[in-house]
């Protein structure tokens, strides 16, 4: 089994550098040689070309007919050979897919070139002899390097492409690495900029939740919830009266009778609804509401309300325990008396400043809130970024590790 060797990117650029030497530096020193000869071949055959173009030009401006379409001819062919050999660029950087490159375009230029040399060229004879041959001259010179070159990109230089590709990937690796190391540097910052203001929302919330537990908000919650059980208390000892209070109300806006004045109605909505706001409204004894139920008393005995026997009787039955127990007495007096404590605690002064503190606690703390989740916004973009980044890099890590593979039939790992 072959052994893994472990490296860095930067380990490994050194180490594949060293292993390619002995193979990869002949090679990329005949690949600079032929770049260099095949450029300044085609330069040479450009310059043969501009005596082309040269010569024509003057034979025209000659106005002698015998040549004259003939210099025509050969001005227009020098344009064109110029145009075509001015578009090929030597590559600075030699690598096997820029001089692969290089190869094809010359290899297409020289192909379309010697079509047009057999095709104008025994037109232009007889005149232009001396010129005809010395651009030929230069032009076999430059097919044969460029058939070197084709040679050498084909059949050798090939070879090192994949060896080539890897440490280019190495290099893409390395900067790609570098921007995980400066997302990883901005993640860590965001993450010191929102742990402060976590903490702070914790201390808010403390303080918050520390002011309503403590003193007149403890107590004002407290009250608060007794007036809420009393209240249900009251409705529950009040259900007798909640139908025939509907129908009281019903035949008193519907101009039915019953006695009933527009304060004894309000008073009834008032009882309907909140039960403990209507004992505490009332004087002691709650006289409006016995006045009330008095005249339902009435309503009662002459059938007025339309009742069914067993509303009627539950009703009747709560009435008269009403006058004759004062069945209500102890709840209204409970009622007021927590009514008095919580009005006694809203305004007190100490209650104002703890409310005043409370609600500027809620208010930076909703800020800070706000704040955080901007923060937790800009850093999820920025983990998904680095983990997109990091899935790029472990696949450039696995394809150079093939090729490495492939290429030097050696197992490394990128670590």
């Amino acid at each position: 089994m072959t052994e893994t060797t472990q490296f860095s990117t930067r380990t490994l650029k050194e180490w594949i550098e060293k292993e390619t030497s002995t193979t990869l530096s002949p090679v990329q020193a005949q690949a600079k040689k032929l770049r260099d000869e095949t450029n300044q071949a085609i330069i040479a055959l450009n310059e043969v070309c501009e005596d082309l173009l040269e010569n024509s030009t003057k034979e025209i401006e000659k106005r002698n007919m015998k040549v004259y379409n003939r210099a025509r001819a050969l001005n227009k062919l020098a344009h064109l050979f110029i145009d075509r050999l001015t578009k090929l660029s030597a590559p600075e950087q030699i690598t096997y897919d820029a001089l692969s490159k290089y190869n094809t375009e010359a290899q297409k230029t020289l192909i379309v070139t010697e079509i047009d040399v057999k095709n104008w060229f025994p037109k232009i004879s007889p005149f232009f002899i001396m010129d005809r041959r010395k651009f030929i001259t230069v032009y076999e010179k430059t097919k044969q390097i460029l058939s070197i070159l084709n040679e050498f990109v084909t059949k050798e230089y090939v070879k090192t492409k994949t060896i080539q590709e890897t440490i280019q990937m190495i290099g893409e690796l390395q900067s790609l690495e570098n921007k995980l190391a400066g997302l990883q540097t901005e993640i860590e910052n965001i993450k010191n900029e929102r742990l402060p203001i976590e903490q702070k929302i914790v201390e808010l919330e403390q303080k918050t939740g520390e002011l309503k537990a403590a003193g007149p908000i403890d107590q004002l919650n407290l009250v608060t919830s007794e007036i809420g059980v009393l209240s249900n208390d009251l409705k529950t000892t009040l259900r007798h009266l909640q139908k025939p209070f509907i129908k009281m109300q019903a035949l008193a806006t519907s101009g039915g009778g019953g006695g009933i004045t527009p304060d004894e109605l309000r008073m009834i909505n008032e009882y309907l609804d909140k039960p403990f706001e209507a004992l505490v409204n009332e004087e002691s004894g709650y006289p409006t509401l016995k006045h009330i139920l008095e005249k339902l008393q009435d309503m009662l005995k002459d059938d007025k309300l339309k009742l069914k026997s067993d509303k009627a009787r539950k009703a009747e039955q709560f009435i008269i325990e009403v006058f004759s127990k004062d069945l209500l007495n102890d709840a209204q007096k409970k009622s007021k008396a927590l009514s008095i404590q919580k009005e006694q605690l809203l305004a007190s002064a100490h209650m104002d400043e703890i409310k005043q503190n409370i609600s500027t606690f809620e208010d930076q703390t909703e800020q800070l809130k706000a704040r955080k989740a901007s923060i937790e916004a800009h850093e999820a973009v920025k983990k998904r970024e680095y983990q997109e980044l990091q899935s790029e890099g472990n696949n450039r890590k696995r394809a150079i590790e093939r090729n490495i593979l492939t290429a030097l039939t050696k197992t490394v790992q990128i670590i």
